[in-house]
């Protein structure tokens, strides 16, 4: 599970920017955010690390944390994550090129 610091910038899509997330380890690491997702009343969130030369993104499922914190945990269906990539390049078409 991750925290970030900054759960007021997921809570209005329109201020997105960068968040820090730190892991259960205490190990923090900073990313720029692409999209959220709601899918089956779930939200999901499309993360691009800003600390990395891959262009691969991190898909985290957002859950409400204590009232400072957000937390997020990894989506384990390799299916679910498909389904929620493919939402966000179909959203996010104009915006980036992406590889079949």
């Amino acid at each position: 599970m991750l925290e970030t610091n900054k759960p007021e910038e997921l809570e209005n899509e329109e201020n997105f920017g960068c968040v820090t997330l730190t892991d259960e380890n205490g190990q923090e690491a900073d990313f720029e955010i692409l999209d959220l997702i709601l899918y089956q009343e779930d939200q999901y969130v499309v993360l691009m690390p800003l600390d990395e030369e891959d262009d691969q993104v991190v898909i985290l499922k957002q859950e409400e944390g204590d009232e400072e914190n957000d937390c997020f945990v990894n989506v384990e269906s390799e299916e679910l994550l498909m389904t929620i990539f493919d939402i966000f390049k179909e959203r996010n078409q104009d915006l980036f090129d992406f590889e079949d």
